[in-house]
């Protein structure tokens, strides 16, 4: 870093919401008897998830994420992730890895907004990049929900404590593993090499 170049990471940004009603999967079960499984109500609360895939040349593929608890009893709260949290998160990918960002994410309401448009103004070292309306496909991060989705199926967790806790395991671990997120990478189809001088 020393040697004045000025480093570019490519970050690509999905979010998700989960409740206590478990994603649908696949188990096994006695022939003939389905399998039940008991949750509580729906609007017993909801966690929404940002997660960043950090992706420079040369250097391992990083996974940044960030959670929020909506809890059921604050009824007039946002049910989805505010403009703040997104750039704090952004913020710290920043600040840890040194490195002007080249931000990639969808069309979401919040993503666009006046006051989005405003804090990314203030950031010299940001830059965004829109998805075109619904390309999932084009976004490598949306496969980091899907892979810890798989591994919430038909799992009722007793609260909505246990979840958040269920669901950070499940990224940290995935920060380990920097093959699987390099397959997160390599399964979008983009090409991620830089072009030649």
């Amino acid at each position: 870093m020393g040697s004045g170049r000025v480093w570019r990471l490519g970050c690509f940004e999905d979010e998700a919401g989960q409740n206590l009603t478990p994603p649908r999967g696949r188990t096994w079960g006695r022939r003939g008897r389905t399998p039940i499984v008991k949750v509580r109500e729906r609007s017993s609360g909801r966690i929404s998830i940002a997660k960043i895939l950090a992706w420079r040349p040369g250097a391992r593929t990083r996974l940044f994420y960030r959670l929020r608890v909506h809890r059921p009893r604050h009824k007039k709260e946002r049910r989805s992730l505010p403009e703040r949290d997104y750039i704090s998160l952004l913020d710290g990918v920043h600040q840890q890895l040194r490195a002007s960002i080249i931000l990639v994410w969808d069309r979401l309401n919040t993503h666009v907004s006046r006051a989005m448009k405003r804090l990314i103004g203030q950031r010299a070292w940001l830059s965004v990049v829109l998805l075109p309306f619904y390309a999932p496909d084009l976004n490598p991060a949306e496969g980091i929900w899907s892979h810890v989705k798989r591994s919430l199926a038909s799992l009722a967790a007793c609260g909505l404590d246990r979840l958040e806790a269920l669901i950070r395991a499940r990224l940290k671990s995935l920060q380990y593993r920097p093959r699987v997120l390099d397959g997160f990478l390599k399964g979008s189809g983009l090409s991620l090499c830089p072009d030649p001088p």
